[in-house]
């Protein structure tokens, strides 16, 4: 199987073009355990596969290093807006990519403005996101939103956030993040009996009304050097809780990335994604 290994601010993905073989889409769950194992694989927070589309110019499907499906990836999705350009498999820098949690909208940016250059940045268009208790999905009464709502794990109680961004989220601030054992916190919310399908937790410190910082543990994936759906509803949890504006920088572990939660209730991410290396591995 030939890939090529991509990152998106240090979250890093396997990225395979799968538009004439079905093979690596069925047998993905298997594929994705093999490859992003750091030890025994490539190494990876995710298998990204390219896959033709009835709806967009391009359907992405990712898979987590446990073989879990996401619905949703916006870091990963940077890395395939790059992929399918910079590989040749389409010329225009705006497209339209089918997910698991609907059409995205992708605008990229060229390095140096150059017609002929590779992709530098990625601008999506995240959709709306959902704050129903049921959409995200959060077992318990329905409400219009989860916030500030009282959450108990590892024998603690913590105040959460709860927003839909494509997949589900948790936000928890405090005032020093770096001192927070995510590992141990993470694993026990994100299978918390309150969230049917799991969850990503995030921890977010305020700097200021225009900047977060932000540690994630990613459902399936465990600590991760970031999140882009997870920055995006980071960002909406911040606003609805009165600590930011709606145009936010946030910095993650592997770099920053750009917020913005518009004035017509969508969310728009912008960020890096890079190439590291291509091969071929024996599945």
């Amino acid at each position: 199987m030939k890939f090529t290994k991509m990152h998106g601010i240090g979250n890093d993905f396997i990225l395979v073009d799968a538009l004439g073989d079905n093979a690596y889409e069925t047998n993905a769950y298997d594929i994705s355990k093999k490859v992003n194992h750091r030890k025994f694989g490539i190494g990876g927070d995710g298998l990204v596969l390219v896959l033709p589309s009835k709806l967009a110019a391009f359907k992405m499907r990712m898979f987590n290093p446990d073989g879990s499906e996401a619905e949703m990836c916006g870091n990963g999705i940077r890395c395939f807006a790059k992929y399918v350009h910079d590989k040749f498999l389409t010329p225009d820098v705006n497209i339209k990519v089918e997910t698991l949690a609907g059409v995205k909208e992708l605008k990229m940016s060229l390095k140096d403005g150059k017609k002929e250059g590779k992709v530098d940045s990625v601008r999506v268009d995240m959709g709306e996101p959902a704050l129903k208790r049921s959409s995200i999905p959060m077992r318990g009464e329905e409400a219009e939103q989860v916030v500030g709502e009282t959450l108990k794990a590892e024998g603690e109680k913590f105040e959460i956030t709860c927003v839909n961004m494509g997949n589900p989220h948790v936000v928890i601030f405090g005032d020093n993040i770096s001192s927070v054992p995510v590992a141990k916190l993470g694993a026990s919310i994100e299978n918390h009996k309150s969230f049917p399908k799991r969850t990503n937790v995030h921890f977010v410190q305020i700097v200021n009304s225009a900047e977060i910082i932000i540690r994630t543990w990613e459902r399936g994936a465990g600590e991760t050097l970031a999140c882009g759906t997870g920055a995006c509803a980071c960002v909406v949890a911040s606003v609805l809780n009165g600590k930011t504006g709606r145009n936010v920088l946030a910095h993650l572990p592997g770099g920053d990335l750009r917020v913005e939660w518009a004035g017509n209730n969508r969310v728009l991410m912008t960020g890096p994604a890079e190439e590291v290396f291509e091969g071929e591995i024996e599945i």
